[in-house]
């Protein structure tokens, strides 16, 4: 199996980048032993703070985003760090080259359930002309997005990437702690019959959403002609694998329960990167009004609403925001 040292080189990446990723990978190596550790480490459960965005941190949501600011800020490679769980930007090296945003634990709920949990990145070139500690300097659009995946913390340790030149998932080797290349120029299934919705939140969607599951659930004696099944992890970077490997429609749309929160996932540390990997592997990636990837951040912690994954049903979703603005 090709190691991913080979497959970035064969993908064009340039040096510098290479061992960016590589630095960030020692980090999320180093999180997967303190996940798998669980309770005989002392890290579940929760602390007393809450994080920016007014939820109660978990004691492995603190470790991970730690072990993250503390091996990229030693490296060298990067000018700023933007991270979920900090209230603004960490200034690294003044001349480094590239900024990092990071979801340091998605999904740290279910590490209480030993369920699935991950980390999401993605990496931008730095504005040079910016100073370290400038926000600003992060408002850049998913498609300047230079590299971007996530690291999957299950039964195995597993590593979806893209360079922009195909999405690539890879296997942890705990024997000698590289990472494998195991599924190379990932495809999605055009079509689907599975999609992953929170369907608690319902009465709070908007109407278009709100036919289209409608339509899903009718199944056979529906408009759609064909039974779907639901799946939900309620960990994204587990809805999304499941979807790169076999398919499905993850969704988390508009809320109207607080028009100052248009969604729930944060476009910078989730939507964002998981739209350039789904993009890569010939999916789509949507708010309902537009690509993912073409919102321009108005700051850093921004919500999104998110639609993604097959082609063809994020298509057929979109239809019904369509017929509704008619």
């Amino acid at each position: 199996m090709k190691r991913l040292n080979s497959q970035l080189q064969h993908d064009g990446a340039p040096l510098e980048l290479i061992l960016l990723i590589r630095t960030l990978l020692a980090g999320c190596k180093e999180i997967s032993f303190r996940v798998s550790q669980g309770a005989l480490a002392g890290v579940l459960g929760s602390t007393l703070s809450e994080n920016v965005q007014g939820e109660t941190q978990k004691k492995l949501d603190v470790i991970s985003n730690q072990i993250l600011k503390d091996t990229l800020r030693d490296s060298g490679y990067v000018k700023a760090i933007s991270s979920e769980e900090e209230d603004t930007v960490v200034p690294c090296n003044p001349e480094g080259n590239f900024l990092v945003s990071f979801d340091p634990l998605d999904g740290s709920s279910n590490t209480e359930i030993n369920s699935l949990i991950g980390t999401i990145f993605s990496i931008t070139h730095a504005p040079q002309w910016m100073d370290a500690d400038d926000p600003s300097a992060f408002l850049q659009p998913g498609t300047q997005i230079v590299a971007a995946g996530y690291v999957l913390y299950g039964p195995s340790t597993m590593l979806a990437m893209t360079t922009g030149r195909g999405t690539h998932i890879y296997t942890l080797d705990k024997t000698h702690g590289g990472f494998l290349l195991t599924h190379p120029n990932v495809q999605v299934p055009a079509q689907t019959s599975e999609f992953a919705i929170n369907a608690s939140n319902e009465r709070h969607w908007e109407q278009p959403v709100k036919d289209y599951i409608n339509d899903l659930l009718a199944g056979t004696e529906g408009p759609r002609e064909k039974d779907f099944n639901m799946r939900w992890v309620a960990a994204m970077v587990g809805d999304i694998h499941r979807v790169l490997c076999r398919g499905g429609i993850f969704m988390y749309p508009f809320d109207k329960r607080n028009p100052s929160k248009p969604g729930k996932l944060r476009l910078l540390y989730e939507a964002n990167p998981m739209a350039f990997l789904m993009e890569q592997a010939g999916g789509l990636a949507n708010t309902g009004h537009g690509r993912i990837m073409e919102v321009m951040p108005t700051e850093i912690h921004q919500r999104v609403p998110v639609l993604l994954g097959s082609k063809d049903e994020v298509e057929t979703c979109l239809s019904y925001y369509q017929k509704a603005a008619e």
